[in-house]
């Protein structure tokens, strides 16, 4: 199972039970080439449809960018770590609620690249697999090293060079347009490292050993 796979996988149970009964209409942002979570909602009875320009060419798809996509009301919108990427997360999300139906929900998981120190890093760094099985973290880790800068310095100029928006921002914009429901933090790496499990990255969190960097947001169309 890639790690996009185990993402899915594991915030599936989560985001199933914060949405309303199917066949609800749902929109999954940034659906990207798996399909996000539009599979699963389909299984399970929903009208869902995934946006991402590099969604799946198949049904049930649209290949475009959110904000140009021409959508009439839904139930529900699901954004699972596809709002600190865009270029501007106020337009977005403004479209996300022109999108949503009276009363309707928006679930969504973001990243808080800000809250990354450099604690919660080793910590991560000493669970990376292989490098023949590189992955971000590989980069950020050997990046990092190769500068020879104190790591809030180098995350901070990486994040802003790639163009991430802070969590705390996105949360602003967010609680500016809905009614939130619900707010908690959790596990963002675990699907990165061996032999780590969404429980043990928590009871890592738990234990005041490292932050936690998931944002988990439901809320409602005001």
């Amino acid at each position: 199972m890639t790690p996009a796979e185990r993402w899915l996988a594991t915030l599936w149970p989560l985001l199933r039970d914060r949405l309303p009964a199917p066949p609800a209409r749902v929109i999954d942002i940034g659906c990207g080439p798996l399909g996000g979570f539009v599979p699963m909602l389909r299984a399970k009875g929903y009208d869902a449809v995934g946006i991402d320009p590099q969604a799946p060419e198949q049904p049930h798809y649209r290949r475009i960018e959110f904000e140009c996509a021409e959508l009439p009301p839904h139930d529900a919108v699901v954004a699972s770590t596809s709002l600190h990427h865009v270029a501007d997360p106020a337009a977005v999300i403004d479209r996300i609620s022109s999108t949503l139906a009276s009363g309707g929900t928006v679930v969504i998981v973001e990243w808080a690249w800000e809250r990354f120190d450099e604690k919660t890093a080793a910590w991560c760094f000493e669970r990376l697999g292989p490098d023949i099985e590189a992955g971000w973290l590989h980069r950020r880790r050997d990046e990092w090293l190769a500068s020879g800068r104190e790591w809030q310095s180098y995350l901070r100029d990486w994040a802003e060079g790639d163009g991430l928006h802070p969590g705390a921002v996105l949360l602003r914009l967010l609680d500016e347009r809905f009614e939130r429901q619900l707010l908690t933090r959790g596990p963002y790496f675990f699907p990165d490292l061996v032999d780590t499990t969404e429980a043990d990255e928590q009871s890592a969190i738990d234990a005041a050993l490292i932050r936690p960097t998931r944002i988990d947001y439901v809320a409602t169309r005001r």
